[in-house]
């Protein structure tokens, strides 16, 4: 089967004055216009694609690379607003529309906005979205505490920063986990900080440590704090005085330590471990 708005791998299987048909594996045929024809090929060679529809309406393929495909979020700029709608450069000769309806704000000219493509099942054409959160589903997540996720800032709240998580669920980062500036459509790592009972997402920006990651991390920082900020623990104690104090290997102990100390959250003393 071809997808419409996502990249193709289909075979070259004849020419034409047009060009060559290059058809999946089901003998469904898509035209490769002249100006996309590798300069040397062969009958059977297969070529990577994207497909979707041209400004006749018709299926072609093209070794173009957009800015977004089917089923994705990016920042995109708003070449022209029409009496229909917008139309947005994606990177492709014809511009990618997004309907007044599908607009969160009236885009402008000149514009940049966070949109969604998607298949417009009536039409038959790829459209644009910045109404994302109906593009996003909290109701089974694909995500665990503490887990490392991709994230693209959306847009701002009260309490913080919407975010879209995995770019397929909604999260929050608080305020009070923002260091930095963060800008609608900027891309970066983060971590699942909480779940909440209602599926909602906390996101934070930074590692913090690995005591919010690793539970043996956690575990010897909390002990740490307990203890005034000291363990008489090192690399070399006895794994019995490690498994009585802290109820885990010695080569677990390590392993949280070593981490701990590349966040600079620890010093390691030949006494034992301080907390900085």
């Amino acid at each position: 089967m071809i997808h419409i708005g996502e990249y193709n791998t289909l075979e070259i299987i004849r020419e034409a004055e047009q060009g060559v048909y290059i058809a999946d594996t089901e003998g469904n045929e898509v035209l490769l216009p002249n100006r996309y024809v590798p300069e040397t090929y062969k009958i059977w060679d297969k070529i990577e694609v994207f497909v979707y529809l041209d400004n006749e309406e018709r299926l072609v393929a093209v070794t173009d690379k957009p800015y977004i495909t089917r089923g994705e979020f990016a920042m995109l700029r708003c070449n022209q607003v029409t009496n229909h709608g917008a139309f947005l450069d994606w990177g492709m000769v014809k511009e990618l529309f997004c309907p007044f309806k599908e607009q969160a704000f009236k885009m402008k000219t000149g514009g940049w906005y966070l949109v969604y493509c998607y298949l417009d099942e009536k039409t038959g054409r790829l459209a644009a979205s910045s109404k994302t959160n109906q593009f996003l589903d909290n109701k089974d997540l694909t995500v665990t505490q503490f887990e490392e996720v991709d994230i693209i800032i959306s847009h701002p709240s009260e309490i913080g920063m919407n975010v879209i998580v995995n770019n397929r669920h909604a999260g929050l980062i608080f305020q009070d986990d923002i260091y930095k500036e963060l800008s609608i459509g900027d891309r970066m790592r983060g971590v699942v900080k909480k779940i909440r009972p209602d599926n909602k997402l906390d996101i934070t920006l930074e590692q913090i440590g690995y005591r919010k990651i690793e539970p043996n991390a956690d575990i010897i920082m909390h002990e740490l704090e307990d203890n005034g900020g000291y363990l008489s623990l090192t690399d070399k104690s006895n794994p019995e005085d490690i498994k009585a104090v802290l109820q885990m290997s010695k080569k677990t102990f390590k392993k949280a330590i070593g981490t701990l100390y590349k966040q600079r959250l620890i010093e390691i003393k030949e006494d034992g471990i301080y907390l900085i």
